[in-house]
């Protein structure tokens, strides 16, 4: 036995190579990105299963790495978008989607309906295996085994978490399960990249937008008294003491004046 033989394997590709130190697989080409780790590239080298023994999604890498596929017992590929090339002709059999911003989801079902009834085991991919193809099994699920577009979405996702649906692409899907169904289901109304509920509100006191504005009193309506109009104030009279025994009553609203100065020098101050 050779020494390489006597090595551990791959845990990806499961050939003989020193896939820790970077070295590239001489059947498949499988080799660790430069800054990622091992367990990044476990996720992305295998395709995903989406249903066992028959349907698998993932990326034109994916799709890439025959000899991966074959160990997975792969034999068909479901390519979504033209500009990947079909590189194994001779090892897989291949169907094409046409290249259009409408996704044909009958027809890429009609491939899968013949696929299972084969018996043979499909992988579906598009470039990033993120929107495109996660779709078109998304809308198989939808057909093929009843589900809504909630269900079905969930299933893949949980699947691959990977998978990002463009709003377009989720919007492709709210009619193709309103085709089927004849309506869409309640859970489906929102693209999953967002919300469902609303953040709650929270007010510190002051008037919201839309509110009504405030009802300030008016100050011109009959009735109601000026300010400008009221009457003297009625305050007793006051008595101040200046100098030795000198006093002198106050009247509210009186100006102030002085005296003349008295023998002692002086001067003291009176209201008039």
């Amino acid at each position: 036995m050779r020494k390489r033989e006597r090595e551990n394997p791959c845990g990806v590709c499961g050939h003989y190579h020193k896939y820790e130190e970077g070295e590239v697989c001489s059947i498949c080409g499988h080799r660790i990105p430069v800054g990622s780790e091992k367990t990044s590239v476990q996720v992305s080298a295998f395709p995903s299963m989406i249903l066992p023994e028959f349907l698998y999604l993932g990326s034109y890498d994916n799709a890439s790495r025959s000899e991966l596929l074959k160990t997975q017992g792969i034999t068909r590929i479901l390519n979504t978008v033209p500009s990947c090339q079909n590189l194994y002709k001779n090892s897989f059999t291949y169907h094409c989607l046409p290249d259009d911003k409408a996704l044909p989801f009958d027809e890429a079902i009609q491939f899968l309906e013949q696929c299972e009834k084969d018996k043979e085991r499909v992988l579906v991919h598009c470039m990033s295996g993120k929107s495109r193809s996660p779709a078109i099994v998304i809308a198989y699920l939808m057909k093929a085994k009843g589900w809504r577009l909630p269900q079905s979405y969930q299933w893949v996702k949980e699947r691959r978490p990977s998978v990002e649906l463009t709003p377009g692409v989720y919007q492709q899907l709210q009619e193709y399960e309103q085709k089927i169904y004849g309506q869409i289901d309640s859970g489906s109304s929102l693209h999953p990249g967002f919300s469902p509920t609303a953040p709650a509100s929270i007010s510190f006191g002051f008037p919201k937008i839309n509110d009504p504005p405030a009802q300030l009193p008016s100050f011109g309506t009959a009735g109601t008294p000026s300010i400008f109009a009221r009457g003297p104030l009625d305050i007793a009279p006051t008595e101040f003491t200046f100098g030795a025994g000198q006093t002198q009553k106050s009247v509210a609203g009186s100006p102030f004046t002085a005296n003349p100065p008295n023998p002692n020098g002086s001067t003291d101050i009176q209201m008039d």
